[in-house]
C-alpha cells in the first residue's frame, strides 16, 4: 500500500507536530499533505519546519493563502495527492499504531474501495470535556455499532437500518483515490458542520466500502475548548439550520439516482423539511418544534410517507 495523508492546518501550532509524528511512523505513508489553511498563528512557519525533516512530507497553502474552510483544504489534498490511497487526520488530532492494520489486510482486495475504523477522544482540558459532553453526552468510541460491507453500510449511515450506526470519523477511513475520482466525491465547501456526514453517506452508496477496526480506536481526536464540532448547541437555531443544509443536499443528490432507496430519499426529505422548520423557528425548544411540525400538511405527510414505507403500510 501507498498512502497520501492530507492534514488540514489551522491555528493548530500547539497540536500539528505531534500529528505529523503519529503519521510519520507508518512506512506505508509515502506523502504527507500538510495544509495551511491561512492560520493566524505561526502554524505556517511551524508547518515549514517540520516539513524540512522528512522527505515525505510536503507543506503547502492555498493559493491565495488565505482560510477556505476544512473541506476546501481537504478537496485541495484530494486534487493533489499523488498515491494510490488517501488517509486524513485533522491537524490537533493523532494516529495510534495500528491505525492501518485493517486496511493493509483487506485493501489487498481490489474489489474494495475504503476501509474505516474507530476513533476515540482524549480531553486535554476541563472545558473540552464540559462542551463535548454537553453536545454528545458521551465520550465513547465515534464507531458504528457492527461489521458491514458494500451497501450494508449505506442502509445503516441513512438510517434505514437501524442497528448499524449512523457516523464514522474521516480520520479513521483509508480510501482509493480512483474511486473518488471516478465519482468525482468531494466535501461541500457550502457546510461548515455535516459536510463528514454528506461525504461518507455518498461515498457508501458509489463506492464498496468495509468496516475495519471498529471495536478499538484507531486514532484520537483531542478534545479542547476550540474545537469546532462543539461550537454549535444542539437544537439552536444554526444546529437545525446546518441540518436543513445538510439533508436538503442528500435529497438533491438522491433524487438523482433512482436506484436509492425511496425510504432513504424520504428520509432526506423529511429531516431537511422539519430542519427547515426548525431553523425558521429559531429559538424554539425541540419539543415545540416537534408539536408545529404535526400541524404543517407538508411535513404530516412526508413523514407520513416516510414511515409508511418504513413499515410497509
Amino acid at each position: 500500500m501507498n498512502i497520501s495523508v492530507i492534514i488540514p492546518v489551522y491555528n493548530a501550532a500547539e497540536y500539528v507536530e505531534k500529528s505529523v509524528r503519529s503519521v510519520l511512523q507508518f512506512d506505508i505513508v509515502k506523502e504527507i499533505l500538510l495544509i495551511d489553511d491561512g492560520s493566524q498563528d505561526n502554524s505556517a512557519e511551524i508547518c515549514k519546519t517540520i516539513a524540512a525533516t522528512d522527505s515525505r512530507i510536503k507543506f503547502m497553502q492555498h493559493p491565495d493563502k488565505k482560510n477556505h474552510g476544512v473541506s476546501a483544504t481537504r478537496n485541495l489534498g484530494i486534487d493533489l495527492a499523488s498515491q494510490e490511497f488517501i488517509s486524513f487526520l485533522d491537524a490537533d488530532d493523532y494516529y495510534l499504531p495500528n491505525r492501518f492494520d485493517a486496511e493493509k489486510e483487506y485493501l489487498k482486495n481490489p474489489g474494495i474501495d475504503g476501509v474505516f475504523g474507530a476513533l476515540a477522544t482524549e480531553f486535554i482540558s476541563d472545558e473540552g470535556r464540559r462542551q463535548y459532553m454537553e453536545k454528545f453526552a458521551t465520550d465513547g468510541l465515534t464507531t458504528v455499532r457492527k461489521e458491514g460491507e458494500g451497501k450494508e453500510i449505506f442502509l445503516g449511515l441513512t438510517g434505514i437500518t437501524k442497528d448499524f450506526g449512523t457516523f464514522f470519523s474521516m480520520i479513521a477511513l483509508t480510501v482509493r483515490k480512483s474511486a473518488l475520482d471516478r465519482y468525482s466525491l468531494r466535501l461541500s465547501e457550502k457546510m461548515k458542520i455535516g459536510e463528514d456526514k454528506e461525504f461518507i453517506i455518498k461515498l457508501s452508496y458509489h463506492t464498496h466500502l468495509k468496516s475495519g477496526l471498529i471495536n478499538v480506536p484507531v486514532a484520537i481526536r483531542t478534545g479542547h475548548e476550540n474545537n469546532t464540532i462543539t461550537k454549535i448547541k444542539n437544537n439552536s437555531g444554526a444546529f437545525f439550520h446546518h441540518n436543513y443544509l445538510l439533508y436538503s443536499s442528500l435529497y438533491q443528490w438522491a433524487k438523482k439516482h433512482r436506484d436509492i432507496p425511496e425510504e432513504a430519499r424520504e428520509l432526506f426529505k423529511y429531516k431537511s423539511l422539519s430542519s427547515k422548520v426548525a431553523s425558521d423557528k429559531g429559538l424554539l425548544k425541540y419539543f415545540n418544534f416537534i408539536r408545529y411540525s404535526l400541524f404543517n400538511p407538508k411535513l404530516l405527510k412526508t413523514r407520513y410517507r416516510y414511515y409508511a414505507l418504513k413499515n410497509n403500510y
